[in-house]
Formats: structure tokens, C-alpha cells, sequence
């Protein structure tokens, strides 16, 4: 029997800044690349995806990575949002990375030198587009809620405020390339728009938040993953909408990487109308209308094929149709006209979905009972402990969120899945009562609290405003009371300690 050992050494180096593409975490490195290689060298299994940058140069990729990231590293240090800005700009500069490249090689095989024109279609953030705006890509980004950072770019980043609602008004005309980076709702109708917008443009789409064309997608096969069935799903309309569909995986910060990308067109462009034809047919399919297609397949896709040949034998009927249409609705004047009812864009507000907006009993019957489930069933009071001296304290155990997950009830798990982060959300929120750490939660000591090194001016002026303007859970809850006698716990040992809370010095200051 032969046994290996495997050991992980990270060199201490001024040019490591950790971004989660070329530069692992060392925490990650640490503590699950070898459980992770370990479990690689065993897997027989067949990967879902591509490999990573399959369809560019992974040497050429890292060399422009590396300088857009020397480039915009500063917008790390500049960022407004309150998103993590490492995540959000080392992964927007591998994707602008990938576009570069991929454009780049793209003008090579056509023989031209005209850097390509693209629209992204649910910005967001809008970093993606000042990147391959300042690289010199004429583009634009359009999203229906302006972000604080869009003010940081200047002139030369043109983002719009706007709703995209998939109609004869959201055409592309003059655009080489439309993108949907994590596009949400908008992903499977990207195809759509840039097949109508001419026949010249092609596009890529990142999928991440799982949408059909009017609503959340559905699930049909339980063999696969949702991920990979969902990707297939969005194949599936790049094929019905005419492309030759490719697929890679980019190297960014994220669980969902895959890109889909529509560079050509399965037909000439004398059969447009009736591709037309076959794509309103499909998406009608998809919510449930009659289709007219000969077969009545679930994809459109096999369909195209044969039904070229019956559409080639009425190709002077099909363009006396073409004619009259022209003629009804004027020379270049589409009708306007929404391509599918029930579609809705995302609000303009966004809602808040952190759990803070969930009802007050709700979030401290579910504080309680997990609470109940750390401390191994041991009854909790519903009211005030007395003040006294402690010999013991039970700290109760430590879960993991998927054991504390299996003791909830179905309707409180399914209104917690609602929110963004779930459980995982609602605890932290809970910062009193409990302590949340790789993935395990626990109660929180406030002895330890205490003995941790002090924080900084600016945190200790904030927790003396706060100072006594709660009531202690665990005076009020725990079996053996809170840990801490009354003039070191900093929340409330009954009412009678309770001080009105204090506005903050950014308030004060307010005019």
C-alpha cells in the first residue's frame, strides 16, 4: 500500500493580492484545497461544463488580466456600494479580460481592425462597460436602477437609467455584440433581441439567477442540476433563434461561470423571415401556447432543420408575405408590439430582502428555537432572570446551518428561502444572540467579546451611543441568564436599565 502526503506552502509576496482568479485566498488554500484535491483524485464522474477558457488563449488571457488589474485595482479602494467591491471588480475585470481576447481573435478571423460595438443589457454596477469603454470599445450599459458608482466613471462611460422590455422598441440595429452578464430576468430573451437587431449581431450571456421568458424557471429534469438544466435551457434558444451556440467557462470569483455565446447564424440571411417565424413560435411554446410546428417536439431547435426545406419550396410566396408586411407597416417602422405577454422587468426600487423587513414575532420565534436547539432542548424563560452570581454558564453546542435547517418547519424554511442568504441571513442579523463561522452557528459568549482587542475610536464612540439601548436576550431567555454582571453587559438587564438611543454623529451633523 502506498500512502502520499500533500502539503500546501503560500510564500508571503508583495504582489499576492488575493482576488479569487489568479490569486487564491490563503484561508481557501489553507483549509480547502487539499480536501478538495483529495476528492478530485477520486472522481470517476464526467464534468457538466466545459473547460475553463476553452474557446480563448489561457496564456494571452493571463497577460491581459494581469494588466487590467494593475489598471483598475484602484476602484477596489474607491468603491460606494455596498457590495463586496474585491468580488464584483476582480470578476468584472476577468470578464472584460475574456471580451478582449475573444473580440480580439474575432477581428483576426474577419480581417478587420474596427474594435467592436456592444450594449450590456442589465449593467448593474456599469464597471464592465467602463473597462471595455476605456479599452476602447465604442458601448453602453443600460440597467433599470442607477448605482451610486456610475458618477465615478466620467463622460466616456455612457450608462442609462432605463426598463428593457422585450419588444420591437429594444432593438440593436448598429450593435455588434449585446452581453447579459448575470442579466436575471432579461438572460433568455438576449438571444431574442439579438437575433432581431440584424443579422450581424452575436452576443454573450452569463447566466446566474434562473429566469424563463415571463417568470422563475421550472425544473423539468431531475437528473441534472438546476444549473446545467438551465444552461441548457438558454442553449436551447440561442439554437431556436438561429445561432451556432458555444459554451466556456471564464475564471472569476463565482459558482456560476459558464457563458454562452451566439457568434453566428445557422441560416443565410434570405431566410430571415421565416427564422422570424420558428422563434415566435417558441417562446409561445414555452408558456403554454399552441404550437404549429410539424412534430410537436419540446425544442424548437431539431425543428429548424426541417422545416428549411418546406419554407425553401415557398420562397416566392414567403417573400410576397415579406412584401406586404413591409408595406403595412412602412419601410423601416416595425409595429410595435410586445413580443410576449406577462413579461415584467425588476423593480426600479430594489426590495430589501436581508431578512430586516420580516415581521418581528417571526424572527424571535425562529431566534428562539434555534436558540432551544444549541442548548439540547433545555427550556427556555420567556421572562426576566434574576441578577446573581454564575458558577456555571451553558454555552450550549455548536450546528451546522444544515442540521439547525432539518429542525424548522417546511413554511418557516420556504418564507427564510425568500430572502437573500436564507438562515445563514436571519442569525447573523441576530449578532446578539448568535456567533456564525464556517458555516456553524453557535451562542454568543460576551465574555469573549469583552477580552477581544478593542476596537478602533470610531467603533467605540458607536457602541457608547448604543450603550444599554437593548434589552438583553439572554437576560431575558437564557436558563442561567446572561454571563455578564449588569455594568459589563452592554444591553439592558430589564427595563428599568433601558436608555433612549442616541442619534449618530453623521445625523448630529446633518444639516
Amino acid at each position: 500500500m502506498c500512502i502520499r502526503f500533500s502539503s500546501v506552502v503560500a510564500k508571503k509576496n508583495e504582489r499576492w493580492h488575493s482576488d479569487g482568479v489568479i490569486y487564491p485566498n490563503p484561508t481557501w488554500l489553507g483549509e480547502e484545497l487539499l480536501a478538495r484535491l483529495a476528492k478530485w483524485s477520486v472522481e470517476s464522474k464526467k464534468s457538466e461544463f466545459k473547460s475553463t477558457l476553452s474557446l480563448i488563449s489561457i496564456l494571452q488571457y493571463s497577460q491581459v488580466y494581469q494588466e487590467l488589474k494593475e489598471k483598475y485595482k484602484e476602484m477596489v479602494k474607491v468603491w460606494p456600494e455596498v457590495t463586496d467591491p474585491e468580488k464584483f471588480v476582480y470578476e468584472d475585470v476577468a470578464i472584460a479580460a475574456y471580451l478582449l481576447i475573444l473580440w480580439e481573435e474575432e477581428r483576426a478571423q474577419r480581417g478587420v481592425t474596427t474594435k467592436q460595438s456592444f450594449v450590456d443589457l442589465g449593467c448593474g454596477n456599469g464597471l464592465l462597460v467602463h473597462i471595455l469603454c476605456s479599452e476602447g470599445h465604442p458601448g453602453r450599459g443600460i440597467d433599470v436602477r442607477r448605482r451610486k458608482i456610475w458618477d465615478l466613471y466620467g463622460p466616456q462611460t455612457q450608462l442609462e437609467e432605463d426598463v428593457i422590455t422585450p419588444s420591437d422598441e429594444t432593438l440593436f440595429p448598429g450593435v455588434d455584440w449585446l452581453i447579459g452578464n448575470h442579466s436575471d430576468e432579461l438572460t433568455p430573451w438576449i438571444p431574442v433581441i439579438a437575433a432581431r437587431s440584424s443579422y450581424a449581431c452575436r452576443f454573450l450571456v452569463l447566466p446566474c439567477c434562473f429566469f424563463d421568458f415571463t417568470g422563475r424557471f421550472c425544473r423539468r429534469q431531475s437528473r441534472k442540476t438546476q444549473y446545467r438544466e438551465y444552461l441548457d435551457f438558454v442553449r436551447e434558444v440561442g439554437l431556436s433563434c438561429g445561432f451556432h451556440m458555444e459554451e466556456d467557462c471564464l475564471r472569476i470569483p463565482s459558482t456560476k461561470r459558464v457563458c454562452l455565446i451566439g457568434k453566428s447564424r445557422t441560416y443565410p440571411p434570405s431566410e430571415e423571415v421565416w427564422m422570424d417565424e420558428q422563434r415566435t413560435r417558441y417562446i409561445r411554446s414555452r408558456q403554454g401556447y399552441p404550437r404549429s410546428l410539424p412534430g410537436g417536439q419540446p425544442s424548437a431547435a431539431p425543428q429548424v432543420a426541417a422545416d428549411r426545406e418546406a419554407y425553401r419550396a415557398l420562397g416566392a410566396e414567403a417573400k410576397g408575405v415579406s412584401e406586404a408586411c413591409t408595406a403595412a407597416h412602412g419601410a423601416g417602422t416595425p409595429a410595435v408590439e410586445l413580443w410576449l405577454p406577462g413579461f415584467h422587468p425588476r423593480e426600479k426600487a430594489e426590495p430589501v430582502r436581508n431578512c430586516a423587513s420580516l415581521p418581528r414575532d417571526f424572527i424571535d420565534q425562529v431566534v428562539l428555537q434555534v436558540a432551544n436547539l444549541l442548548l439540547g432542548g433545555k427550556k427556555l424563560h420567556t421572562g426576566s432572570s434574576q441578577e446573581g452570581v454564575l458558577k456555571t454558564w451553558n454555552g450550549g453546542e455548536s450546528l451546522s446551518l444544515m442540521e439547525v435547517a432539518r429542525e424548522l418547519d417546511r413554511e418557516t424554511l420556504q418564507r427564510l428561502k425568500r430572502e437573500c442568504g436564507g438562515l445563514q441571513t436571519l442569525l447573523r442579523n441576530s449578532h446578539q444572540v448568535f456567533e456564525v463561522l464556517n458555516g456553524r452557528v453557535h451562542l454568543r459568549d460576551w465574555r469573549r467579546e469583552l477580552q477581544r482587542e478593542k476596537p478602533p475610536e470610531a467603533k467605540r464612540s458607536l457602541s457608547s451611543e448604543a450603550f444599554k439601548t437593548r434589552i438583553c436576550w439572554f437576560f431575558t431567555h437564557h436558563p442561567d441568564g446572561c454571563v455578564l454582571p449588569s455594568a459589563c453587559c452592554p444591553f439592558a438587564h430589564g427595563p428599568g436599565e433601558l436608555r433612549p438611543p442616541q442619534a449618530s454623529k453623521k445625523k448630529r451633523q446633518a444639516p
